[in-house]
């Protein structure tokens, strides 16, 4: 479970991106988080992996506050978490199998379950076939695609992505909803920032939708509510 209550985040230059939110993301659920453009999405999900701590308020992961965290413990924290880019953030000499493969090296899981896994997840996300290409080599849709598997191949409690189809073509962001879908379906909670009212509209799941730093609406099956 997400928790957060009355956050604030206010940047060092004193921009205000969150005022005063509370709300609860169970496990298992899947949510768009939906707003326009300074709206405070991408600080919203970011305090959910640590990349921003808030500077008021608490943010807690299965009852812990991850704001109070040592830098020591972010990564143990990441573990159960996988993010996803807009801009993929793939290394770009690295090979599809060994983007992947990197996010378990570095937790030092055994080798031969590294290989079986990674296949499994490049299975999963249709790109068994293109292991040993570089992301140069690749799709924008299948660099992502890439970039899923290394967000899930960890088995993580709970999935972010930000903003995962706004580089791609219409086609290809339905091939990844689907992913998402499938990955929802295995218990895991999967927390999406986007841009796309026909994803929302289409796929109905529960929106939280931001202004202003603020959660203004937040429906169980709702709508994405901006005109494009």
């Amino acid at each position: 479970m997400i928790e957060m209550k009355n956050v604030h985040k206010v940047y060092d230059n004193g921009v205000t991106a969150l005022s005063g939110i509370s709300t609860k993301i169970e496990a298992g659920e899947f949510v768009y988080v939906v707003g326009q453009s300074g709206a405070g999405k991408s600080s919203f999900i970011k305090l959910m992996y640590h990349e921003e701590v808030p500077t008021d308020g608490k943010v807690n992961i299965n009852h812990i506050d991850i704001g109070k965290m040592k830098k020591r413990q972010v990564p143990y924290l990441r573990r159960n978490i996988g993010v996803i880019y807009q801009d993929f953030k793939l290394l770009p000499k690295l090979t599809a199998y060994e983007n992947v493969a990197f996010a378990l090296e570095v937790i030092e899981e055994n080798p031969r379950k590294i290989r079986r896994r990674v296949m499994d997840v490049l299975d999963k996300v249709g790109l068994k076939h293109k292991a040993r290409f570089i992301p140069a080599q690749l799709s924008g849709g299948e660099q992502q695609r890439v970039a899923i598997a290394r967000a899930i191949v960890n088995n993580p409690k709970i999935v972010i992505a930000d903003e995962p189809t706004g580089n791609l073509d219409p086609d290809t962001s339905w091939e990844i909803m689907r992913i998402f879908e499938e990955v929802n379906d295995t218990g895991t909670t999967l927390i999406m920032a986007t841009h796309s009212r026909e994803i929302v509209n289409s796929i109905r799941k529960r929106v939280i939708a931001m202004e202003n730093g603020q959660i203004v609406r937040d429906e169980h099956r709702g709508e994405y509510g901006y005109e494009d």
